[in-house]
């Protein structure tokens, strides 16, 4: 009975939180509840499951983030942007999307996009073009970029917290790949922008106007916050010879920052995006069922009945189904439910190393493919329709199609010679 619990609550979470129709955190709650009101699993198993290491990690870059953003850092740098692209189009396409990238993997994708999204459209209006080739083109270097490190994408915090990878880890070993991905994906704006963005005669003028210096609001603050990011950065990646978790590191540096950079705590806590963290709740207890009742363990021997023991069939199928379910449902879900299948895989004698590196390049890549992917997606669809520019399904789709084949073909590839060959 409690497989049949746990299985259909499970399903008809994923459905709704796939349908975009309801909230995604009041329905993984739910979910996580659910579970445990109906004698699935208890409250105390429920609780356990519950890594606040992702939660923590998540809440102190938010704080770094918002702090920053107080400063008119990211505002700078776009008007750095558009002096160095010279108002070209596709030089500045170019520029902000490597720009987004380097970003997505310091800070975050979503954090990313949320503070860069309202820059780009504000760009774009003055310089009289579409938003829509900059816009979708940021959501793929986001995505791109957060697959390089720890912290660049919430199912790698997922999988660093689970399979206890660092961010030197995540660094050495995705970082590579996602360099060559990213020229790639840049030969493939080109194809798909380059010769057809507008280019306004008057742009020259137009770039007079724009004066990057002006946009800093607080010089001492973003010196400080800047500093304070950096040594957090340098903590991620020492954080095993300090014997601390990258939650503690993030969240010691969100608090020396409100500290030094004399913020209202009531008012950088609210940087936090709090439907996310509990969205995150929600998930590992509904998640925790599942695991509790057998459904994993049983998908888990299955695919290894598949693989017959042969890990090159299991790296390579969990990195392309990754990819084909993190474009139908967000890969922040798909991840979490993930994680236990490679784990049981791995007790089955196969090595871990390879199917990680997998999962982590097949969910993050995947969320490219469809609008509803990823979590950056969706924050930049919803910005551009306040906007007045709606990014619909399909379009988005016909763009991301070729990404994603791209992205995966190299990993792929990466996969093989790296870690099967």
């Amino acid at each position: 009975m409690d497989v049949y619990l746990a299985g259909g609550i499970f399903l008809i979470a994923y459905g709704l939180i796939a349908s975009e129709r309801f909230d995604r955190t009041l329905i993984a709650l739910l979910g996580g509840l659910l579970v445990v009101i109906l004698g699935v699993i208890d409250q105390e198993e429920a609780f356990a499951a519950i890594d606040f290491n992702v939660v923590f990690l998540l809440a102190g870059m938010m704080v770094l983030a918002g702090g920053l953003s107080k400063t008119g850092f990211f505002e700078y740098v776009a008007g750095q942007a558009i002096h160095l692209s010279r108002g070209e189009p596709f030089r500045l396409l170019l520029l902000l999307s490597l720009l987004t990238a380097v970003l997505a993997a310091v800070l975050d994708n979503v954090t990313t996009v949320v503070l860069l999204t309202p820059v780009t459209l504000s760009i774009a209006r003055t310089l009289r073009v579409s938003p829509f080739p900059y816009l979708i083109s940021q959501i793929f270097a986001s995505n791109i970029g957060g697959t390089a490190t720890l912290i660049g994408d919430p199912p790698n915090i997922l999988i660093g917290s689970a399979a206890g990878l660092d961010f030197g880890d995540f660094l050495a070993n995705l970082a590579p790949v996602v360099a060559v991905i990213m020229f790639a994906f840049v030969g493939i704006m080109w194809l798909a922008f380059g010769r057809s963005m507008e280019d306004d005669a008057d742009r020259l003028d137009i770039l007079a106007t724009v004066d990057p210096v002006a946009a800093i609001k607080d010089r001492p603050l973003m010196i400080r916050a800047l500093v304070v990011l950096a040594l957090t950065l340098v903590g991620f990646l020492f954080h095993s010879v300090l014997g601390l978790e990258a939650a503690t590191i993030a969240l010691f540096g969100a608090t020396v920052l409100m500290t030094v950079g004399r913020l209202d705590p009531h008012e950088a806590l609210r940087d936090i995006e709090w439907n996310t963290l509990f969205f995150f709740v929600g998930l590992f207890m509904l998640i925790e069922a599942v695991v509790h009742v057998g459904i994993v363990g049983g998908i888990a021997d299955a695919l290894a009945e598949a693989a017959g023991g042969d890990l090159t069939v299991a790296t390579m199928g969990i990195l392309w189904f990754s990819a084909l379910a993190s474009a139908i449902v967000d890969n922040i879900p798909y991840t979490a439910t993930a994680i236990p299948i490679v784990q049981q895989l791995a007790e089955t004698g196969l090595e871990a190393e390879p199917m990680w590196w997998a999962l982590a390049l097949g969910a993050c890549l995947g969320g490219n493919l469809t609008i509803v992917g990823a979590s950056a997606n969706i924050v930049v669809a919803n910005l551009a329709a306040r906007d007045g520019h709606p990014i619909t399904f399909l379009r988005f789709f016909r763009y991301g199609l070729g990404v994603v084949i791209a992205s995966l073909a190299i990993s792929t590839v990466y996969l093989w010679v790296r870690y099967l060959g």
